[in-house]
């Protein structure tokens, strides 16, 4: 059998299959809601929204109804693979079991939250049994002394956040994410065998877009937890290459593939991706139902290489798959 070279990369959302069908009509693949602005930690790193997304809202986030709407969006014809919910902090938002009960009963396979970790462990319960099956969890620290600073001074949030995610890794698909800057990037190996030691599914280490710089001492990552976390392994595979974790180059393809099959949403607007929408970038349009021939006509006229915050902050992952989407493309 031929090997799946996307699918080796460890992100579920990502195959062969995928890159070689995607086209303005094949079934929609992602979508990220961002459905509040609202969190109980103050991260350095985190850029937050434009103000416009919400206007003059009294309360930054999404109501029941526009989640509810904005899945129907994508859930016309065939449902939906794989959705995301996210902020903010996603697991504040007051209807957010709903939220999550609302994605399973469209069909959505993969139910994915990303969140800090710190909430009541008897809500991520409750999340699991309305379907969520995959959450993403901040772990930027190794101790609690340096991830109660990363949160934002939110003393005792460290060791919530390090038994919820031993809880949660035992009953569904965990990953942890470790944002890295000067402050905490000298214990980027301890921090990754904590996380191998919680028992996570895998692990994401990336440099902060303020940062961005190679991460090093990676060579010391054990054999044993490389092989263990299929997306840590390929992240530092490239590390050690000498390759960013961001950053288009002249040679790979200009065109992204993405758009057409996935889709970020915030407030009434979609963009790109999460990474533009969180680098200030202008959304594509706003929400309607015309928005997939918006997104069309978007990856038609837009160069990603002229494009300074895709030319700068486009992830490996995304290079990867857009450049395979490009070759798939020429052969038919």
């Amino acid at each position: 059998m031929k090997k799946d070279t996307l699918r080796s990369i460890g992100f579920y959302s990502l195959s062969d299959r995928r890159a070689e069908e995607v086209s303005s009509t094949s079934q929609m693949e992602r979508c990220e809601l961002i459905i509040t602005e609202d969190c109980n930690f103050s991260c350095p790193y985190c850029r937050g929204l434009e103000e416009y997304i919400y206007g003059s809202r009294e309360v930054k986030q999404l109501s029941l109804s526009e989640v509810k709407y904005y899945i129907d969006l994508w859930c016309e014809g065939t449902p939906l693979v794989n959705i995301r919910f996210s902020g903010g902090e996603p697991t504040m938002h007051p209807d957010i079991v709903e939220i999550v009960e609302y994605a399973k009963s469209k069909g959505i396979q993969r139910i994915a939250i990303s969140t800090n970790g710190s909430n009541d462990i008897a809500l991520y319960y409750r999340l699991i049994e309305a379907g969520c099956n995959d959450f993403s969890i901040s772990l930027d620290a190794c101790c609690a002394s340096d991830g109660d600073k990363l949160s934002g001074g939110v003393v005792g949030s460290w060791n919530t956040v390090i038994e919820n995610i031993r809880i949660l890794s035992a009953m569904v698909y965990v990953s942890v994410g470790a944002v890295l800057v000067p402050f905490n990037i000298a214990s980027t190996l301890k921090t990754i065998t904590l996380a191998h030691d919680l028992g996570v599914s895998d692990i994401r280490i990336i440099s902060a877009a303020q940062y961005n710089k190679p991460i090093p001492g990676l060579k010391a990552v054990s054999d044993d937890i490389l092989d263990a976390h299929p997306i840590l392994k390929y992240r530092v595979n490239h590390f050690i290459e000498g390759r960013n974790v961001r950053g288009i180059q002249e040679t790979d393809t200009h065109k992204c593939s993405i758009v057409l099959d996935d889709s970020v949403i915030a407030g009434d607007y979609h963009f790109p991706c999460v990474i533009y929408m969180r680098e200030k970038g202008k959304p594509i349009g706003r929400v309607s139902s015309t928005m997939r021939e918006d997104r069309v006509a978007w990856f038609s006229t837009h160069d990603t290489y002229k494009d300074k915050i895709c030319r700068k902050n486009c992830l490996d992952v995304c290079i990867d798959h857009n450049n395979a989407c490009e070759k798939f493309r020429v052969k038919r």
